[in-house]
């Protein structure tokens, strides 16, 4: 698709970044560009909502076909509800049809272990919205823990505008089910990416926009400061700041009756941090740093110290592993008297995917080449930490949270896979420590089938990377009905991410599933390097100059798929957003030969702008920094640099929103422009609201990913 205004002429950037044609699309709201926007959206819905939907008899619209599909998904009223447990009863956030922006609703155990729980709504978000006059959407909530004896009364709701970072706190008393206005003493937070959190029914910590200077290069709050009911936000107390070039700077109360503490964390980058408690008896209040290095996570439960080092950690004689997990008493070890326990030693095949505590309990999430299983560990009488195998019976992805980590040691399990519907159970972990056994964990909540699993098969399989590193990555295809088992070239969406630690394990597919597998697609998840798959090592081993290894990989699975014979080039398409969405860019421009179709979705792209942009200063750890010589690498993986005249580039598809605050939807925007300079086939689509997901609703998630499916029919799935 080109645009009967591009130029003869290509514009693109600079190889050095020393000049941008395309820099205009950055006015996130200006009039020209949200024409610009406009006139790609309109030209994108024209040509993809033409599209035929081949199963239906009457050739309806594929796109709309598809919408009412994932839309009937996405509102289905037999979804598990997530909860959360606060005192006696479990609150849910829900969005259905008939609530488009969703309820805040509470229950009891036993009613929501009913098949029709009764509910007891709290805040309906679209009445709110339709009483102010404005387009809020449900960022969450924090309660007060009450005193003894007392109810759940006080909470504080972030609500944001069209899905931005950036929200607003108030203060929300849940027996009036009013909001308490700031004219009457309420707490309340402009906008800003900042918090607010309980201290007592009087004082909370805030972190936010308190005027010029007071934010980091990356947006987000430098200051942490305690606020006082009654008197006026600038007027906080100043506890700590962190510095302009820093992260961001969090503060939080930790309400556990007697292991009550605060804390405030300087977020350096990703991964980067210090760690302080806070003495709040002293004036002004002291901050006492918890002595470990920076790239270590420190956190404490009741008396338990919790660390997990990211790289090799000496202390004293004993070195403990990156990836590993580390307890001590917590109190001891800031003392100067550390008396530690390794719980996890990380392997070349293994590494910690979670980690829940529950009151007398640590539940240990394992990854084996990405697949879970359970580990329980628990204090004998003389205080030695026993390990045992925990539900080894289920499989899948397994997640485990507990129920009220300071009351019991009860814990939610989630057991879910690509092709099995997702189960809650409920598990009892108080008899561990005494006779060894769990007992089995009670079914809960069962969601239905949501497309037609019927001749699918789920494997997994390693590529061998460009530097011999097997990458593992899974496949879920229908069986082949010849004798070999194979069907011939299927339509393939390969999907990755590749970045921050973040691991992609087995989760089912329910969108996926039914507009994508049931109608005879294949889907693969790759496990590339930068992810967590395997630990921190995983990750590390694709940070700046080493980025290229998470496009070798991924690529390398792309021809372990045509080496396969599962698909060809014409039938093989990319899909990633956010990192992913920078992973399909250098897809597109490094191995154009490779895909029959890209999609990048909220994406980085250019990369000598990116740290300027919004959040973008915050992920130079993970890129680097474009303004000095990192450039000689980063400029190797920015794919709005390395547009090229002269390439065949595949039909690309690319979406972002305008309230993505975080990523700049500029990335898109330009990248799209550029292509269009060359004669590319290329369109775009940007969501006004969603913020960094996409989209706000369930009725713009199904329509976006509507959009999104009809172009990989209209492409991959048509060719022969």
């Amino acid at each position: 698709m080109t645009d009967a205004a591009t130029p003869l002429t290509p514009q693109l950037p600079a190889p050095d970044g020393s000049s941008d044609p395309h820099l205009w699309l950055e006015e996130v709201t200006g009039e020209d560009a949200l024409a610009w926007v406009r006139e790609r959206n309109r030209a994108a819905e024209s040509e993809l909502d033409a599209v035929v939907d081949p199963a239906d008899p009457e050739g309806a619209p594929l796109a709309r076909t598809l919408q009412a599909e994932l839309l009937e998904i996405l509102d289905a009223k037999d979804r598990i509800p997530g909860v959360t447990k606060r005192g006696d009863l479990l609150y849910n956030f829900w969005t259905d049809a008939e609530h488009e922006r969703g309820l805040w609703r509470r229950t009891t155990l036993d009613s929501y272990r009913t098949e029709e729980p009764e509910w007891d709504v709290l805040l309906d978000v679209d009445a709110l919205n339709e009483a102010e006059g404005e387009d809020w959407v449900w960022h969450g909530a924090r309660l007060l823990r009450p005193a003894e004896g007392e109810v759940h009364r006080h909470a504080l709701v972030d609500l944001s505008h069209g899905g931005s970072d950036a929200d607003v706190t108030r203060e929300f008393d849940l027996e009036t089910r009013q909001f308490v206005p700031a004219a009457e003493g309420g707490f309340e937070r402009p906008e800003a990416k900042g918090s607010l959190s309980w201290i007592d029914a009087d004082t909370v910590w805030v972190s936010t926009d308190f005027g010029e200077g007071t934010m980091t290069s990356s947006g987000y709050a430098r200051q942490a400061r305690i606020w006082h009911r009654g008197t006026p936000l600038a007027e906080a107390e100043l506890v700590h700041e962190v510095t302009e070039s820093d992260m961001a700077v969090f503060a939080a109360h930790d309400s556990t009756p007697g292991w009550e503490r605060d804390w405030v964390i300087e977020a350096h980058a990703f991964y980067d941090q210090t760690v302080h408690v806070v003495d709040r008896t002293q004036q002004p209040p002291e901050l006492r740093t918890v002595e470990v290095p920076r790239d270590l996570e420190a956190t404490a439960h009741r008396d338990l110290g919790i660390f997990s080092p990211r790289s090799d950690w000496e202390v004293g004689e004993d070195v403990y592993p990156a990836g590993s997990l580390v307890v001590g008493d917590f109190e001891r070890f800031q003392a100067g008297e550390p008396e530690l326990h390794m719980l996890f030693e990380p392997t070349e095949t293994t590494s910690l995917a979670d980690m829940t505590i529950t009151r007398t309990t640590v539940v240990l999430s394992i990854l084996e080449d990405v697949v879970h299983r359970l580990e329980v560990h628990t204090r004998d009488a003389e205080g030695r930490w026993v390990r045992r195998d925990l539900y080894p019976e289920l499989r899948g992805a397994i997640g485990v949270a507990a129920v009220d980590a300071d009351e019991s040691d009860e814990v939610w399990v989630t057991v879910t896979d690509f092709i099995e519907p997702t189960r809650l159970l409920l598990g009892d972990l108080s008899e561990v420590a005494e006779d060894g056994e769990a007992g089995e964990p009670v079914l809960v909540k069962s969601a239905p089938a949501r497309f037609d699993v019927e001749g699918l098969d789920v494997s997994q399989h390693f590529a061998i990377s460009d530097d011999g590193t097997r990458i593992p990555y899974f496949e879920i295809s229908r069986l082949g009905e010849g004798e070999d088992g194979e069907a011939g070239p299927r339509p393939t969406l390969l999907y990755g991410y590749g970045g921050f630690e973040i691991s992609l394990t087995p989760s089912y597919l329910g969108g996926i599933g039914k507009a994508w597998l049931e109608r005879g697609g294949t889907y693969v998840l790759a496990n590339i390097r930068g992810g967590g798959e395997y630990g921190p090592r995983w990750h590390q081993a694709a940070l700046r100059d080493q980025r290229h290894r998470a496009y070798e990989d991924f690529s390398s699975v792309a021809k372990d798929l045509l080496e396969r014979g599962v698909t060809d080039r014409d039938h093989l398409a990319v899909r990633g957003g956010s990192n992913g969405g920078l992973l399909t860019g250098n897809m597109v421009t490094q191995h154009p030969e490779l895909f029959g179709a890209v999609i990048i979705q909220v994406p980085l792209l250019d990369m000598k702008r990116y740290s300027h942009l919004l959040a973008g200063a915050s992920w130079m750890a993970e890129y680097g920094d474009p303004d000095t010589e990192d450039w000689e690498f980063v400029r190797t993986f920015s794919p709005y640099h390395l547009l090229a005249e002269g390439v065949e580039y595949p039909p690309t598809f690319v979406l972002t929103s305008t309230r993505d605050d975080r990523v700049h939807p500029g990335h898109a925007r330009k990248f799209t422009a550029a292509m269009e300079s060359l004669g590319a086939d290329v369109r775009s689509w940007e969501n006004i609201e969603g913020g960094h997901g996409g989209a706000a609703t369930n009725e713009q998630a199904a329509r976006m990913n509507a959009l999104l499916y009809t172009f990989l029919w209209a492409t991959i799935g048509d060719r022969t």
